[in-house]
């Protein structure tokens, strides 16, 4: 996985303490270009501004002139690099200000350039950077002070100089900081936009599989009576076929009404949702071969519609499991209860018991039941039983009346 400071495709220039680069290609509010040209040109006006109200003061040899000028236009013309090179750049205008202050008219103008470029250096992660120049101009300058004339600055100019330029790092650290911020608030909402996407196509994964393995497991089994009666009693066989044909009727509607989801004009056919109320007609329509299934239903009122979903799919695919997998099955129960807080649903067989091995359809069951809060357990005994708590309080903030 990529680092704070690295793309998907190799380093990103600009990130960390020796930044060379931007630190963030997303760079929050306004224009990239305006951000680089505002301070190119600001600082510009401002020191050859300074330099002009300067050199209306005093004789100045043409030659200390020409290079004040210079100095003061070589300063803002580096910034122009600054988003590339944000170190070497926080260097460069550190030189020219101190250039500035030794051999400028009388000392030169305010190193406004110095101030953007500390700030921008520390904004894009070159923070070494802006404090090793800041403290290396400053030893520059003490140590020249004491050797050349011209840089015994007044006190006062001294102290602002000094001030606004922490002043600068100050502001590029408020910046940072707020970039970062906002950085970790897009990587926050980006997580959870993945998580529900993972979610959901989760949810659509576990509502196809029930869908599916159920009705398919159905007409397998009515195809195979069909097939075995067809000689014998065709009018069995017809019925077989009647209900292959309204298991498959089922089941496409089902997946209709799970797909309509993906569907942006949403007018997608849907079947009624699952719920508990449905869950007598699912059992009368579950054929299990040579055993009888039946509903014990001791459940009143309404259930949250959640809760509802997840006892109807539970039904479902406890019943696909013994069709398919059941061996010796002469009876299957389904039992629906109240208890505190909530209910259980078990689906029971007598079969012959057998190793299980979790496949896609119990561990569905076991996620549905613990979206809600509530426990699964699978119960061996004379055959299987499939047994969930679903809680109708806590987890979903409904109570069944």
């Amino acid at each position: 996985m990529p680092g704070p400071h690295t793309h998907a495709d190799g380093p990103r220039r600009g990130g960390g303490p020796w930044a060379l680069g931007e630190s963030d290609g997303r760079r929050p509010g306004g224009s990239p270009a305006l951000r680089l040209w505002i301070p190119v040109i600001l600082s510009a006006l401002v020191q050859l501004a300074g330099v002009a109200a300067l050199l209306r003061f005093g004789h100045h040899p043409p030659g200390v002139a020409a290079l004040t000028v210079a100095l003061a236009l070589a300063g803002p013309a580096a910034l122009i690099g600054a988003r590339r090179f944000p170190g070497p750049i926080v260097v460069i205008t550190a030189v020219l200000a101190v250039a500035t202050m030794a051999f400028g008219a009388l000392g030169g103008p305010i190193p406004l350039a110095f101030a953007f470029a500390l700030a921008g250096a520390v904004v894009r992660g070159a923070r070494v950077w802006a404090w090793a120049s800041l403290a290396g101009a400053w030893l520059v300058v003490l140590v020249l002070s004491l050797t050349l004339e011209q840089l015994a600055w007044p006190p006062p100019r001294v102290i602002g100089t000094a001030l606004g330029l922490v002043i600068a790092i100050g502001f590029g650290e408020m910046l940072a900081a707020r970039r970062q911020r906002m950085a970790a608030f897009r990587a926050a909402a980006a997580r959870r936009r993945q998580t529900a996407a993972e979610e959901e196509r989760m949810r659509i994964a576990r509502e196809l599989h029930d869908v599916l393995a159920h009705s398919l497991s159905q007409i397998n089994v009515q195809a195979g009576v069909g097939l075995h009666l067809a000689d014998t009693q065709p009018g069995k066989a017809v019925e077989a076929l009647a209900s292959i044909k309204q298991a498959s009727k089922t089941a496409l509607d089902d997946v209709r009404a799970v797909l309509g989801v993906l569907r942006e004009d949403g007018e997608a056919p849907r079947a009624p949702q699952p719920d508990a109320a449905r869950i007598a007609d699912l059992v009368a329509a579950t054929d299990v071969p040579g055993a009888e299934v039946v509903l014990d239903d001791g459940l009143e009122g309404e259930l949250p519609s959640p809760v509802g979903a997840a006892a109807y799919r539970i039904v479902q695919e406890g019943l696909t499991n013994v069709a398919r997998h059941g061996a010796d099955v002469t009876r299957v129960e389904v039992r629906l209860s109240p208890e505190p807080g909530g209910i259980r649903v078990e689906v029971a067989d007598d079969g012959r018991a057998a190793s299980v091995v979790p496949g896609r359809g119990l561990t569905g069951m076991r996620e549905r039941v613990e979206q809600l809060g509530g426990a699964f357990e699978l119960v061996p005994g004379e055959g299987l039983t499939v047994r969930a708590h679903l809680p109708t309080t806590a987890s979903t903030g409904e109570e069944r009346p």
